[in-house]
């Protein structure tokens, strides 16, 4: 029996969900800050405002996948490391 994890692939049905409904949910946002009934400076704002929680949704979404693949590496490293020392391993050896 193998102990190597299984990768796991997203289907392109979920990757196209995912999109759809990020690109619903930042279409509805801007609607709803185009109609609100404040001045230009205050829909600008939230506009900006929007942008930014964007951009840092994306650089945590990557940060927290980085991590995530770094301790899979290093996990991988481990497991090498210990399979060549079990490997080289002679229970019947004599000490010398």
């Amino acid at each position: 029996m193998s102990d190597t994890p299984v990768k796991q692939q997203n289907t392109a049905a979920f990757y196209g969900q995912a999109v759809a409904s990020f690109g619903l949910a930042l279409t509805a946002v801007c609607v709803g800050i185009y109609r609100l009934d404040a001045s230009g400076w205050i829909r600008a704002f939230l506009a900006v405002s929007v942008l930014y929680l964007t951009t840092s949704a994306f650089t945590l979404a990557k940060v927290v996948r980085d991590r995530q693949e770094a301790g899979q590496i290093v996990s991988r490293v481990d497991q090498a490391r210990l399979e060549k020392i079990l490997a080289e391993h002679d229970p019947f050896r004599p000490v010398a």
